[in-house]
């Protein structure tokens, strides 16, 4: 827990702490309102720490210093809370309860998520089913999350991915707290966001810690199915400036050595996005931005692509026409 936080006013925290237990009561007592409420919570504590509770919150003169704590992006009340649930875990205990009544509500894993990720590494817990129903709502409400900043093109829970990725995922020792199963998850989930966040520098050591994460039902090495989870991302992704971001940062998987049929597949995703039209309906940018990917990471056979592409674009209107006056 940042030292700033520590020296802050506990009775704002105990507060703060108070009034969102009081709204998850009044979720768990009406069932009318309850998505409502949890969706209000959610926002109210996904929200940035405005200039009035930093000061009650943070000393004045650590406030630089606690934002360091934070990766250099905003303070947000989850980074606070969730500091300050692993300092008093007794405090949290209630707030806990409530969710787990509430587990199979839309925001409830969102909610534990943001509160309670650092609490589920840095406190002791015994029980290994409790451990992989809360691991699994941790990656759960982590992969909703960072959709939520995908579709927003925001980075407001940037500190939590890089939690995930530098202080659990690149450390055995935290990692190991978690069953096989949900190691697994967390490892394929941070495949998908890690060029979303700017993470490409870690990539070389996150492949590598992969390796410790046994699966038999995943083939190929952890370069396979890290390509294979940018590659499924990135046909969901529809927000035009996140995936000129994505077709970006994947050249730096140039000379990445990848099975066949994994290279094809990403071979394949990128020709997705370089003809206009269904099914992903690209923009003039996207496709340009695909079509650069394309020839840095596959070079042979550059020439003969954009061949076969001048031709097709060129048959397209004759084609067009003919398919309208069949119709007719």
């Amino acid at each position: 827990m940042p030292t700033a936080l520590m020296s802050g006013s506990s009775a704002y925290l105990t507060a703060l702490t108070q009034e969102i237990e009081k709204k998850l009561q009044r979720a768990l007592a009406s069932a009318s309102q309850r998505r409502n409420l949890l969706q209000e919570l959610f926002a109210d504590i996904a929200l940035e720490v405005d200039d009035r509770a930093r000061d009650i919150i943070l000393r004045r003169e650590d406030i630089s210093s606690a934002a360091e704590d934070y990766s250099g992006g905003p303070i947000c009340f989850y980074n606070v809370l969730a500091d300050y649930f692993v300092c008093t875990p007794q405090n949290g205990k209630p707030i806990l309860d409530l969710i787990v009544q509430l587990w199979s509500q839309s925001f409830a894993s969102n909610i534990f998520t943001l509160l309670f990720h650092k609490w589920l590494f840095e406190v002791q817990l015994d029980n290994p089913e409790t451990l992989l129903r809360y691991s699994s709502a941790l990656v759960q409400g982590a992969t909703n999350v960072f959709w939520t900043d995908i579709q927003s093109n925001t980075r407001r829970f940037q500190s939590l991915f890089w939690y995930l990725l530098e202080d659990v995922a690149l450390v055995p020792e935290l990692l190991k707290k978690i069953p096989l199963q949900a190691q697994r998850d967390l490892f394929l989930l941070l495949s998908r966001f890690i060029f979303f966040y700017n993470s490409v520098d870690r990539l070389e050591s996150f492949l590598k810690q992969f390796l410790d994460v046994p699966n038999a039902l995943l083939i190929g090495g952890p370069a396979d199915i890290f390509v294979t989870e940018i590659a499924d991302q990135l046909l969901k992704l529809k927000v035009e400036p996140v995936l000129l971001h994505y077709l970006s940062q994947i050249k730096v998987l140039q000379g990445l050595e990848l099975r066949m049929t994994t290279s094809t597949r990403l071979k394949t995703c990128l020709y997705s996005f370089t003809s206009p039209g269904g099914p992903m309906y690209p923009t003039r940018a996207v496709r340009h931005a695909a079509w650069d990917t394309l020839d840095v990471l596959f070079p042979v056979g550059r020439y003969p692509r954009h061949l076969i592409s001048l031709f097709f674009r060129l048959l397209y209107p004759c084609w067009d026409k003919l398919s309208k006056t069949n119709q007719d």
